[in-house]
């Protein structure tokens, strides 16, 4: 998954489009291939909350119908309550509460998720935003006969989603990036998932500002992902991948 961005105008969008370049783990062959990920990815501010989506391209040097040309994206629209009600909601570092209806839909697995819950928006010190969501995670994928992944039963998913900015000297930086745990589920063939967790911090630079452009346009960085039990395997992910984002 691709990081989450502020938006901070009443109104406003901001998109960003991503490169990513790493060695990444086909959990059913145990094999490591170069794979390479395009997004397209956007936050959105509106009057009574926020939307966030992104789409990954995905391809990878092997030819074994794992990440050949495959599509994936999220979706999380939110009502915030301190918007639509125009008063303050929480205390302290809790700062508003909102509803989220999330979709997840993968495209030659044929997985779809739907994900409705709660987020807990706070703050803390040199955050741009800290999030909690806690959502069901609920399976309205095509199964085996229509030629995708096994449906699942229902399950949850508690995600962490931030941005932190600091400088050193006159260079910028980003933390930002998300973790996630979603709990176990057993497949149509009986067959248990453990539960899993991904977590995909990016560590950003704002190359843009640095070779005398506008700030906040053009980053360069890493992401780390680490995936435990991948796509419901026993097999554990940790990789490091080349980044590039450019935003709008």
């Amino acid at each position: 998954m691709a990081a989450l961005v502020a938006v901070s105008a009443p109104a406003a969008a901001q998109t960003e489009f991503h490169f990513q370049f790493g060695e990444l783990l086909n959990p059913f062959s145990a094999q490591e291939e170069e794979s390479f990920v395009l997004t397209l990815q956007q936050a959105t501010q509106w009057k009574y909350g926020d939307s966030f989506f992104f789409i990954d391209y995905l391809d990878d040097r092997g030819r074994d119908g794992f990440n050949e040309r495959d599509f994936y994206g999220e979706w999380y629209p939110t009502l915030s309550l301190g918007k639509m009600t125009g008063k303050a909601v929480g205390g302290g570092p809790l700062v508003d509460v909102g509803f989220i209806a999330g979709l997840n839909a993968a495209g030659d697995a044929k997985v779809v998720k739907y994900l409705p819950g709660l987020r807990l928006a706070w703050k803390a010190p040199g955050f741009i935003f800290l999030n909690t969501d806690l959502m069901l995670y609920l399976d309205g994928s095509s199964g085996v006969g229509a030629g995708g992944a096994p449906r699942t039963d229902d399950s949850y998913c508690f995600d962490v989603n931030w941005l932190y900015l600091f400088d050193v000297g006159e260079q910028s930086f980003q933390i930002t990036g998300h973790a996630e745990y979603i709990g176990a589920v057993t497949n149509e063939f009986g067959v248990e998932y453990g539960g899993t967790i991904l977590a995909q911090p990016q560590f950003r630079w704002d190359a843009g500002k640095a070779f005398g452009g506008d700030a906040g346009k053009l980053f360069a960085g890493i992401e780390y992902q680490y995936w435990s039990n991948k796509l419901g395997t026993d097999q554990d992910e940790s990789a490091v991948q080349l980044l590039l984002a450019w935003q709008l």
